[in-house]
This record gives structure tokens, sequence and C-alpha cells, in this order.
């Protein structure tokens, strides 16, 4: 009985990885997808047709003639030709049929896991596969919004499909690290420090995928001024407490800045508390967290001195689910210990 326990533990856990993986790897498609406009190639829902890619010319003149009927290919790509429209059409199919991997790498475990485990132990992982469905539809309502009148999706709309990629994420690896790790008595940090960070961490991705979908890092490539004063110089302070400003691309970029010095300060106040507290189960996470968030801000910088270059925007992608996770991580290892 021990053996079978044990067994069932390490798949499991296996499982819950593997799912985490292929999260991460997900939002890194993602982002290449929106990095290189790819993301409206494919102008239909497609939930079963669209597993399998074209297989002949005539698909890829279909495909493609459906392309041609969208406004970013009248306004903008007019001049593509069918070689060109292959490559954006591979990094959308490649992100499309990764989230359906997703979707059944996640499903069929869980019903599994369900009959041995029982369905009421595992209410919270059937609660985030509800969340990964509701992804795709996410990703197609994004979709649509660059399909009539716009030459981009919505940045409101990318933001949401982004957001709700992290919260899966964080889902799942708040269940690993549940798993993984037993509740000790220890010293923590008793106010709020901890959850008032992570709210910035996820506000940060927000306003990171607002300067994504707005092509905001495009703009001011320099730093530590936006041009020549610290205020975007095309506009006025007064500006930034109205609604307009998340659709203006120079305050979009200045707010996303000036977010991430607030975590820099932030996270600085939480190492001072941690050491002068001696909290030691602490120790490691902090360090790990303090790591990540100088990267994330190196890259940052990177990526606006480089103009938003696919390379560099992808790798400060990815340390941003470095970021959330040592977040987590840290936020996980304060709460539980008591």
């Amino acid at each position: 009985m021990y053996t079978d326990e044990k067994k069932i533990y390490r798949l499991f856990t296996n499982w819950l990885v593997t799912s985490l993986f292929l999260v991460f790897l997900i939002i890194i498609v993602g982002g290449l997808t929106r990095l290189t406009n790819s993301g409206l190639s494919i102008t239909e829902w497609e939930l079963f047709k669209g597993i399998l890619p074209p297989l002949n010319s005539n698909s890829w003149n279909n495909y493609f003639d459906l392309y041609k009927k969208i406004p970013e290919y009248k306004l903008q790509n007019y001049s593509m030709t069918i070689d060109e429209f292959k490559i954006i059409f591979w990094w959308e199919w490649a992100h499309r049929i990764f989230g359906r991997i997703i979707g059944l790498t996640f499903l069929i475990p869980l019903i599994f896991f369900s009959i041995k485990v029982g369905f009421n132990k595992l209410k919270n992982l059937h609660l985030i596969f509800v969340l990964i469905c509701f992804q795709g539809f996410l990703g197609w309502y994004m979709v649509k919004s660059g399909l009539i009148n716009n030459i981009d999706v919505s940045h409101f709309r990318l933001s949401f499909h982004l957001l709700f990629a992290f919260i899966i994420l964080s889902l799942i690896f708040w269940n690993y690290l549940d798993l993984i790790y037993l509740k000790q008595n220890e010293r923590k940090l008793k106010n709020f420090l901890p959850e008032i960070f992570m709210i910035l961490i996820f506000l940060q991705i927000i306003f990171g995928a607002f300067v994504s979908g707005m092509d905001a890092g495009k703009i001011y490539n320099t730093w530590p001024l936006m041009g020549n004063s610290y205020f975007p110089d095309d506009n006025k302070i007064i500006n930034l407490f109205k609604f307009s400003a998340l659709s203006d691309a120079s305050l979009v970029q200045y707010l996303h800045r000036n977010i991430a010095y607030l975590i820099f300060i932030l996270y600085i106040i939480i190492t001072f508390k941690v050491y002068k507290n001696k909290i030691v189960i602490l120790f490691k996470p902090i360090l790990i967290l303090g790591f990540v968030v100088f990267l994330q801000i190196f890259l940052g910088i990177l990526t606006l001195l480089s103009g938003a270059g696919i390379l560099i925007s992808s790798l400060h992608q990815f340390s941003s689910i470095l970021l959330i996770t040592a977040s987590l991580y840290f936020l996980y290892r304060n709460k539980f210990s008591f």
C-alpha cells in the first residue's frame, strides 16, 4: 500500500512539473508570436480543424486568402508573399497547437488522479483545467479584436490573455510547492509586504503586456531618462490620471518603468526586514528573488536600449516567468512558516 502511494505521489509530482514546464514554454512561444506579429495569421477559430497544418498548396492559398481580408494585410503587409506568410503562420499555429497539448496533458492525468485520489481532493486542480479552457477562449477573443478595424489586437485583451497565463502558471506552481514542502514552525514577516510585492509583480505583467501590445518599447529608447527628461516630453503629468493613459504609448512605458522602480525599492525593504529579524527560512528565497529582480530590470533596460529587439524582448519575457515563480516561492515560504 505504501509503495502504491509513493508511486502515485511521484507520478503526481512529475505531472505538475511537466504542466509547469509546458506553460513556461507557451508563454515564451506566445511572446514570440506577438513579437513577430504572427498572431493574426490564422483568422478563424478552428478548434478541431486547425489541428493539422496546411498539407498542400490549395490549403496554403486558402489560409493566405483569408489573411488578405483583414486590415493587417491590407494596410501593413500588402506586399507579403506566401512564403513570408508561412513564417508568421507557423508561429501562430505552434502557439495554438501548444495550447491544445497543454489542455490534453493536464486533462488526461487529472482524470486518472481523480479516480485514484478522489475528486474532492483535487478540486483546485479541476479549477485550473477550467482556467486553461477559458484561456483558449481569451486567446480567440484577443485575436478577434484585430480582424475587423485594427491592424493589431487590443492591448487590453492581450493583457488579459497574458495575465491568465501567469495565473495558471502560478496556481500550478503553488500546488507543486504545497506538495513538496511541509509547514514549518519558523519566524516570518508579520506584515503584508510579500503580498503587496506579489500584487506589484502582476500589475507589472499587465503593463508589460500593454507595452508589447502597443509597441511602446520602440519609443524612448533611452535610460534612465525618457529622451531628455524623466517624464516623457510629448505628454503632460495630468494625463496620467486619465483612463486614456492606458492607451498612450509613452505614458504606458513611463508607468512600466516606474512600477519596476517600486518593485526594486520594495524588494530592498523586504530584504532589510528579513535580515534584521534573522528570518533564516527566508534567506534562500530572498536571495533567489533578488537575483531574478536584478536580472529582470537589467533585461528591461537592454530591451529599451535595443529598441525592443526580438531576442532581448523574448529574454525579458522569459525572466518575467522566473520573477513570478521566485516571488511565489518567497510568498509561499513566508506564508506557511508559522
